[in-house]
């Protein structure tokens, strides 16, 4: 059976309807050829057009220039000091302009319009024949008009003395030929230039065309349509960012989960990279400035793995996961380890004081024993007075309290500088809980273990702004690495359980900077670390008649330092509060 018995009735059914081929190639070359025709012509017709006017402003500004040539002083003083005549100075000088530049004719006249030169010397003498006022006037002029030699373009010229008086004028006239023998003249040119315009565009429409078949593998418009259709569809219905970008580092492509975490919008496509992100680590990832599997970075609040795959045009197709759940039961998991850490060495310490309690009551040491428990006791309540004294926000003076806990059963030293102060009108507590809580937690890890371990933190406000300080007395953080510790999965410290690290610093610094604030570190008064972060508009206006400070805010955070060394009866609130 031939080819043409086995191939579907589809053929005929497109020639039925529209006559117009599937391939694309064949679409592309008609299409191309027709355009090639069609603006061959135009450019044809446009060019004809105006080509009348051309010719009338070539001729004009010949005019208008020869006359001003012509207009010399001299000229002007042999006006004013001879008669008009046929062998006067300025009809000589009017007919040798003339032949010399090939005018119809040099016109020089005074200020009454009174010829001094003409090509015919009986017009000597005589008015001019179209008024002259507006080149008397000191106005240059150009126009198409009819005299006594016929139709001309012409040039006007004021004519002036040594002392820049008008004292007549110069007008020259160009024979003007008849612009369609000039246009009939030109169309063999023209047609002969058209045709070889076509010829090229035909010749260039095939090779687009078959450059274009190889490049779509000869689909038929439809096809890539479907494919581009399917591939939307899948980029915006997947649950991973996917960001493609070209060779110049400018976004192309950015579906729905991309634009939900890196906090953009549909306009971000066909934008720089940098300029959308600016400088950090999440544009460097994305760019290929640092390389890697599964690299960790912070956008926003957002912890993000990122991953990037350069493609054969020169450009790349980067992919983000979301993270930020997962490193947050992360870090979580590393604080609960280190309270039940802690609490398992205060256990073993409140199990120390107990024998010792239990030792002085055997040896009706009564009095030492009381004077035992109020010193234990006491330590504690103080340490909890002083932070709610201080701090009047709940939730920071919770976390204070806590992490005092927590470094006294390191063997650190942390408290409230004397003049620190933060009042109960934060924006967002949460957000300097995050921002304190992590830069404690590293100043725990940085005088662990060294002799006198002391942190100092400190809250100052101006106006709604709060600057917090947190020094510490460790070994300090070197010059060339204080910007260093602010990026991205940097860390000194070993791998947590979770498996990444260098979260907390970048966090911090982003929290900040997102306020219009900045964090930094520098050396310590003493020696250490002292890190500054500064957080405007973290405050709201003052309510004068509002006390910020409570009475159960107070107990509620006295209760967790108190409990170890209360008395059995003590209430329930106690434990839900530790």
């Amino acid at each position: 059976m031939s080819p043409a018995q086995t191939s579907p009735p589809r053929p005929r059914a497109r020639r039925r309807r529209f006559g117009w081929p599937r391939r694309v190639f064949s679409q592309v070359l008609l299409m191309q050829l027709a355009i090639a025709t069609g603006v061959t012509v135009l450019a044809t017709g446009l060019f004809l057009a105006p080509l009348s006017a051309q010719l009338d402003d070539q001729a004009m500004r010949r005019a208008l220039a020869i006359a001003g040539t012509t207009a010399s002083p001299r000229l002007a003083a042999d006006l004013t000091g001879t008669p008009p005549s046929a062998r006067g100075p300025v009809q000589t000088e009017a007919e040798r302009i003339r032949t010399s530049t090939g005018a119809e004719y040099v016109v020089v006249m005074d200020t009454r319009g009174v010829r001094w030169s003409h090509t015919d010397p009986r017009e000597i003498g005589r008015i001019v024949s179209t008024d002259p006022s507006d080149v008397l006037a000191g106005h240059e002029v150009m126009e198409i008009d009819s005299g006594t030699l016929g139709r001309s373009a012409r040039g006007k010229m004021p004519l002036r003395d040594a002392d820049g008086r008008i004292v007549g004028a110069v007008s020259v006239g160009i024979e003007y030929d008849s612009v369609r023998d000039r246009l009939l003249a030109a169309i063999p040119g023209l047609l002969a230039y058209a045709g070889g315009a076509l010829a090229a565009g035909a010749l260039a429409a095939y090779l687009i065309s078959r450059r274009l078949q190889r490049q779509t593998h000869d689909l038929a418009f439809s096809d890539i349509s479907a494919l581009l259709t399917e591939r939307e569809a899948m980029l915006h219905g997947i649950r991973e960012g996917v960001v493609a970008l070209d060779r110049n580092g400018s976004v192309r492509l950015m579906n729905d989960e991309a634009q939900r975490l890196l906090g953009l919008g549909p306009e971000a496509a066909g934008r720089p990279l940098d300029e959308l992100l600016g400088d950090g680590r999440t544009a460097d990832v994305l760019a290929g400035r640092v390389t890697g599997e599964d690299l960790l970075t912070v956008q926003g609040q957002r912890v993000l793995i990122a991953n990037r795959m350069p493609t054969d045009d020169g450009g790349a197709v980067a992919t983000l996961r979301d993270r930020t759940e997962l490193e947050r039961l992360g870090r979580e998991l590393d604080s609960t380890r280190g309270l039940i850490d802690a609490l398992r060495a205060q256990d073993h310490e409140h199990a120390n004081r107990m024998h010792t309690l239990l030792g002085l009551l055997e040896l009706e040491m009564h009095e030492e024993a009381v004077e035992f428990v109020t010193e234990v006791v006491g330590v504690h309540r103080a340490t909890a007075e002083q932070v709610t004294e201080k701090v009047h926000d709940p939730l920071l003076a919770a976390l204070l309290v806590g992490k005092a806990t927590v470094a006294a059963e390191r063997g650190v030293s942390l408290r409230l500088t004397p003049d620190s102060l933060l009042p109960d009108r934060l924006v967002d507590p949460r957000e300097l809980v995050t921002v304190v809580g992590n830069l404690v937690d590293n100043a725990l890890d940085a005088v662990a273990g060294t002799p006198g371990a002391r942190i100092d933190v400190a809250f100052r406000t101006e106006g709604r702004t709060v600057v917090l300080r947190v020094t510490d007395s460790g070994p300090g953080v070197p010059e060339d690495r204080r910007e260093l510790i602010f990026t991205e999965g940097w860390s000194t410290k070993a791998l947590p359980a979770h498996g990444k690290r260098g979260l907390g610093l970048p966090l911090v610094r982003r929290l900040a900077e997102r306020r219009g604030g900045a964090a930094g570190v520098t050396d310590g008064p003493e020696g250490g670390a002292e890190f500054t972060v500064v957080l405007p508009d973290a405050l709201t206006e003052p309510e004068p008649l509002t006390d910020p400070l409570t009475e159960p805010v107070t107990a509620a955070l006295a209760d967790p330092i108190t409990a170890p060394g209360r008395p059995a009866e003590a209430p329930g609130p106690v434990e839900e509060t530790r």
